[in-house]
């Protein structure tokens, strides 16, 4: 299931900077290979009711240096899984950045204003990200074609596959 649409539209979870991997998904929920028990302790290490309060479609804002840490590849899968439809974030420590691209999760470089419980739209197109509680809009730079591409087709896997499929 890819993420690119007319708009990404969601429920603000807002966290704090520094945000790292044994935050998002701690060391010790890391002997699963299920994406459901992934899921089910994600950000366990900030907001231990995170995971059963999330729902499909919200978004998580943070500070900087978010996803800092190790470069375990669960951590964006475990909030793909958890319903996360995106994170915007001051910045990204640069492997979560991209483990995030690459399993579908969209990632935005942005200083928004935004508080939990709002709802932000997001162009990632366009690059406008509008809260929609609060009516202010801000400038993104849009995604690039290529990233797009990873996106829409649900992350790179799927995008490699897709590619190799048209010959």
């Amino acid at each position: 299931m890819g993420y690119i649409m007319e708009k990404i539209e969601g429920k603000v979870w807002k966290f704090r900077d520094c945000i790292d991997t044994d935050v998002i998904i701690p060391g010790r929920y890391l002997r699963t290979f299920s994406l459901d028990d992934l899921a089910s302790h994600v950000m366990a290490g900030e907001d231990p009711k995170f995971a059963e309060k999330v729902q499909e479609g919200d978004l998580i804002v943070a500070g900087w240096n978010f996803g800092c840490g190790s470069s375990r590849e669960q951590a964006p899968v475990a909030l793909k899984h958890a319903g996360v439809s995106a994170i915007v974030a001051k910045s990204f420590a640069r492997i979560f950045y991209r483990n995030a691209i690459n399993v579908g999760l969209p990632v935005i470089i942005a200083d928004v204003e935004a508080e939990k419980d709002d709802v932000l739209r997001i162009s990632l197109e366009e690059g406008i990200i509008k809260n929609v509680t609060t009516g202010k809009t801000f400038q993104i730079r849009p995604f690039k074609k290529f990233m797009q591409g990873i996106l829409e087709d649900g992350g790179l896997v799927k995008h490699y596959l897709k590619i190799k499929e048209k010959g």
